[in-house]
């Protein structure tokens, strides 16, 4: 067992999150409150631009709620910390990129965990599932999220019978964005979150917020209160001087500078 359930290291702009709770990554309030500790430090650092969560080991990325901590009497509405389950469901204002790279099994609040990020990478052995059926309780993130992100009688097949599914066909119903050998996954999440860093970190958060609020909202008023420069995020980045560089450079057939500011 190692000291601390969560491992973080950063990597000039990239943070990068390991959930390390043998045997199987799962989560308990204590460990979520961690992780809520984490991201919510990830958001406030403005020298922090991109994060990956990934699993320790090669079996599991994260099968959720730790059901013996459960059996001992932790109920599923327990504190889970500032930012919900496994510290990114719930967090308000997350307006940074994150990565979840699915290294092995990802079910049940793992799965649900792995939707809260905004790319998804898998290993190729990777397998997901929503078995919480099984225990006699709801996925309730995943009722609210995967109908949203895949066809919905495949989610409802998918929340209805618990049944198991392989990173391939996670990919092909758009669950997962690329697939890669296992020992290649990190790599790629790696150079990936590089790329992410290098870019603007104004647009970035203005493409999270537009996302997250457009999402109940009708599309003419969503486009209104983007003109109207009235989501914080987007006036932010229209009187940047990110937003200047971006012309100038243009302009001047070069790379930006991006300064966040």
């Amino acid at each position: 067992m190692t000291d601390t359930p969560i491992r973080t290291e950063r990597t000039g702009a990239v943070l990068e999150v390991t959930l390390d709770r043998p045997k199987a990554n799962a989560i308990d309030a204590a460990t979520s409150r961690i992780m809520g500790e984490v991201f919510r430090d990830f958001r406030d650092d403005p020298e922090l631009r991109v994060a990956i969560l990934t699993g320790a080991g090669g079996k599991f990325f994260c099968p959720g709620w730790d059901l013996k901590s459960a059996a001992e009497g932790e109920a599923p509405d327990s504190d889970y910390g500032v930012g919900g389950f496994g510290g990114l469901q719930e967090l308000r204002g997350l307006n940074k990129p994150v990565i979840a790279a699915i290294n092995g099994i990802a079910c049940g609040g793992g799965l649900e965990l792995a939707l809260s990020a905004d790319i998804i990478l898998a290993a190729d052995h990777a397998t997901f599932a929503l078995p919480e059926i099984r225990s006699g309780t709801v996925a309730d993130a995943a009722s609210v999220k995967l109908p949203k992100r895949i066809p919905y009688h495949i989610a409802m097949e998918l929340l209805i019978t618990g049944r198991w599914f392989d990173a391939k066909e996670a990919a092909h119903w758009g669950l997962v964005n690329h697939i890669h050998p296992a020992d290649r996954l990190m790599d790629e999440a790696r150079a990936m979150a590089q790329t992410i860093a290098a870019g603007p970190p104004l647009v970035y958060a203005a493409i999270k917020d537009i996302v997250r609020e457009a999402e109940a909202m009708r599309f003419q008023d969503a486009m209104n209160r983007i003109t109207r420069r009235q989501f914080e995020t987007v006036d932010t980045l229209y009187a940047s001087d990110d937003q200047k560089e971006g012309a100038r450079a243009f302009a001047e057939k070069r790379d930006p500078v991006w300064k966040g500011r």
